[in-house]
């Protein structure tokens, strides 16, 4: 399998989150489970869209805490519509996605 500048890391299978195929290139970052500032070290490819989601959705001792593996994600409301929803764009979408509602917190600032 080819290595992606962009992951540091071999690219192929499926993401664990939304289960559509990881294609080399912008649409793919490294996530890990357990954030770096709370001791993780293990990690896994997944599409950005899903990776900015899981951020937009948990705080990093909401992730340390409770959601560190892709079944504890998957098991939340939002996240299973989101998954709904994301299935149906192309693997190599790049997107921001929307703020659930509902949730109480605000999109990130984008900088410009």
């Amino acid at each position: 399998m080819p290595r992606s500048r962009e992951t540091g890391g071999d690219v192929g299978g499926r993401c664990p989150i939304c289960q559509r195929p990881l294609i080399e290139g912008p649409s793919v970052d490294r996530h890990h489970w357990v954030p770096l500032s709370h001791g993780g070290r293990e990690a896994a490819l997944l599409h950005r869209i899903c990776h900015r989601m899981l951020h937009r959705l948990f705080t990093e001792a909401e992730l340390a805490r409770s959601y560190s593996t892709a079944e504890a994600v998957l098991a939340h409301p939002d996240m299973q519509r989101f998954v709904a929803w994301v299935r149906r764009q192309p693997a190599d979408y790049v997107g921001w996605p929307r703020a659930p509602r509902g949730s109480g917190r605000r999109p990130a600032k984008r900088r410009g």
